[in-house]
């Protein structure tokens, strides 16, 4: 008699291969920054005649990074979401989970001209998400207690990030955001102060940030810059308040430019050198448009030279990365 079949053994279920593990969302800030520009580019274009040509291919290079990046960190979460959940649990990493929506609320800028609705669509997401990730954040740092240590630059993007919802929305003419747009300004200043401080006070009482950080200094520069352009494209004026905004923003932004020139030199470079790109670009269009309303020369010198020297950052981080993609080297970059 025949002996019986052996079962036929349990074959265990395919693991997908970890795709992109080590690409930090904090690299969505590049669309920040490409896309801060690309708006500057287009102010400088309408004030002093430059080539509107380069808006242009600095949006569309904006729009194809989201893209790739939306593409890269999407097989990312398929292939090795255990990375993605310690990235957004992560105290201060996981903050920086704001810079996808942000960079959904600057690129209507771009679209409009392809596609309203495709634009319209963008900052209806990117305002929800935000708002969402907002109260997410707030509620996750007043639930546990928190160290004083992770109290770093990135934590301005979750809630000072709602500053970027009014920018886009004059030019989307959608009905009824009039009171979002004020409730989004209201809120990221408001948050802007505590924070600010609480920030400063890490920063001026404990340990230096590490090398890796030290590039969000920058971000204390957002409060102020993307407030001022936020609280002109909500009230469609620049009083006294904007004012005070834009110059308080230009003096955080000469100390810390001060801090960060010899940051080629004592570190490494690293993907994470992208967090100067949109204070950078901000604080370019915040000039732009603050020499429009003074239209005095001193104010159209700061405005040009604020331009040249974030299209020349900028230039030079995209450079670095796109060698460094070529080269096999983005693992490394991004650790």
């Amino acid at each position: 008699m025949a002996a019986p079949l052996a079962p036929a053994a349990t074959e265990a279920p395919a693991v997908p291969v970890p795709r992109f593990d080590y690409l930090p969302v904090a690299l969505f800030g590049s669309v920040m920054g490409l896309t801060g520009l690309s708006v500057a580019w287009r102010l400088a274009a309408a004030r002093y005649g430059l080539p509107a040509l380069v808006a242009d291919a600095i949006g569309w290079g904006a729009v194809l990074t989201f893209l790739a990046l939306a593409l890269a960190y999407g097989a990312k979460a398929v292939t090795a979401w255990p990375a993605v959940t310690a990235e957004f649990r992560h105290p201060i990493a996981g903050n920086l989970f704001g810079t996808v929506l942000i960079s959904l609320l600057l690129l209507p800028f771009v679209l409009h001209d392809l596609s309203p609705a495709l634009a319209a669509a963008a900052w209806i997401v990117g305002t929800g998400g935000m708002a969402l990730f907002a109260v997410l954040i707030v509620s996750r740092w007043m639930g546990s207690r928190q160290q004083l240590a992770h109290a770093t630059p990135a934590w301005m993007v979750p809630v000072v990030g709602l500053l970027d919802i009014p920018l886009a929305a004059p030019a989307l003419s959608l009905p009824h955001t009039q009171t979002l747009a004020m409730a989004a300004l209201s809120i990221g200043l408001f948050f802007a102060g505590p924070l600010f401080t609480l920030v400063f006070a890490r920063l001026v009482f404990e340990e230096p940030l590490p090398p890796a950080q030290r590039p969000t200094l920058m971000i204390l520069v957002a409060p102020f810059a993307v407030g001022f352009s936020s609280y002109t494209a909500t009230f469609g004026r620049i009083d006294a308040f904007a004012e005070a905004l834009f110059l308080v923003g230009l003096f955080m932004f000469v100390v810390l430019l001060g801090r960060l020139r010899d940051l080629p030199r004592c570190c490494p470079f690293r993907v994470s050198w992208w967090a100067v790109s949109f204070p950078l670009a901000a604080m370019a269009v915040a000039a732009l448009r603050y020499a429009e309303h003074v239209r005095a020369v001193p104010a159209d010198i700061l405005a040009l030279a604020l331009l040249a020297l974030a299209t020349a950052g900028i230039a030079a981080l995209a450079t670095r990365t796109l060698v460094g993609i070529a080269r096999g080297e983005l693992r490394r970059l991004a650790g």
